[in-house]
């Protein structure tokens, strides 16, 4: 079983669209047995607090399952438990090595990475909502990365 986290500032937005298309993905691929997929944030600011409404507004627009969720914080612990942290810009890849302490084993990285042929230096970061309010786009961007993400993981 391979378990990927992906992660974001407050885990209500990006890391959360990415982990419901991720899981979309997965099942329409029958791989539900093989990838398991949680999502979570690199701060205490929404911990506690359900997906965003433009989020969830996106996700049903393009028909995508999300049930109520509560925002967690990634823990040094999670090191041993996952095999991949998937961040989506260049803050969430520093805040994910200072809470792990470190990534001895590589397993630390952007979103953007798998579809920009693996440039693990890519300028490229998952838009956040948060700051632009176009959920589209980063919708866009999620499925872009999720889509090269589910490819490598085959």
């Amino acid at each position: 079983m391979h378990r990927i986290l992906l992660v974001c500032h407050g885990n209500i937005c990006r890391s959360t669209m990415a982990e419901f298309v991720m899981r979309d993905m997965v099942a329409r691929a029958g791989l539900g047995d093989r990838i398991a997929i949680a999502s979570c944030a690199t701060t205490n600011d929404e911990i506690g607090n359900d997906t965003h409404p433009g989020t969830q507004r996106v996700l049903d627009a393009h028909g995508i399952a999300h049930p109520r969720r509560a925002a967690v914080k990634l823990r040094t612990a999670d090191y041993a438990e996952y095999d991949l942290f998937i961040g989506m810009d260049d803050e969430n890849i520093r805040d994910m090595r200072r809470i792990l302490k470190g990534d001895p084993q590589g397993k630390v990285h952007k979103l953007l990475e798998y579809s920009d042929g693996g440039d693990a230096d890519s300028a490229n970061s998952v838009a956040d909502p948060w700051f632009t309010g176009d959920f589209e786009t980063t919708y866009e961007d999620v499925v872009r990365g999720c889509e090269a993400l589910l490819a490598y993981m085959r």
